[in-house]
């Protein structure tokens, strides 16, 4: 039995997605998140730093994660926006994140818990021009 787990997607942005953007998506991830908008209505994704469950990406209900002064807005996918910690995104300034999908269970509180995908975050580095 293969054990391997592998990318639901080949982890390529949304063509027409814009280059300089902070967050992208693949279209498996528009697919799931489109699924949880539909359950959910609006949602948002908050990108810490920590060990586990906090090292993904976790999807929100609109509102109901609390934002406060050590948080920064990344852009949007879909509509969600797409939050990190401040220390987060320090270490990860030169990079563009793309929202991916993998199977697997998300995090705890996430509301891709159940789905059997967890959303997934990678990473490219930016040109010295676009940060």
């Amino acid at each position: 039995m293969n054990s391997k787990i592998t990318c639901v997607t080949d982890d390529a942005p949304v063509p027409g997605t814009d280059a300089n953007a902070r967050v992208v998506a693949t279209a498996a991830a528009l697919e799931l998140l489109g699924e949880i908008q539909g359950q959910h209505g609006e949602v948002m994704f908050h990108q810490s730093g920590g060990c586990c469950d906090g090292s993904s990406p976790m999807c929100y209900p609109k509102g109901e994660f609390p934002l406060g002064s050590s948080d920064v807005r990344l852009g949007a996918v879909q509509g969600a926006d797409f939050f990190s910690s401040v220390p987060q995104f320090d270490a990860w300034k030169h990079t563009q994140l793309s929202l991916d999908v993998v199977p697997g269970r998300g995090g705890m509180f996430s509301l891709d818990n159940g789905t059997e995908r967890r959303f997934l975050i990678r990473s490219r580095l930016l040109d010295a021009a676009q940060h």
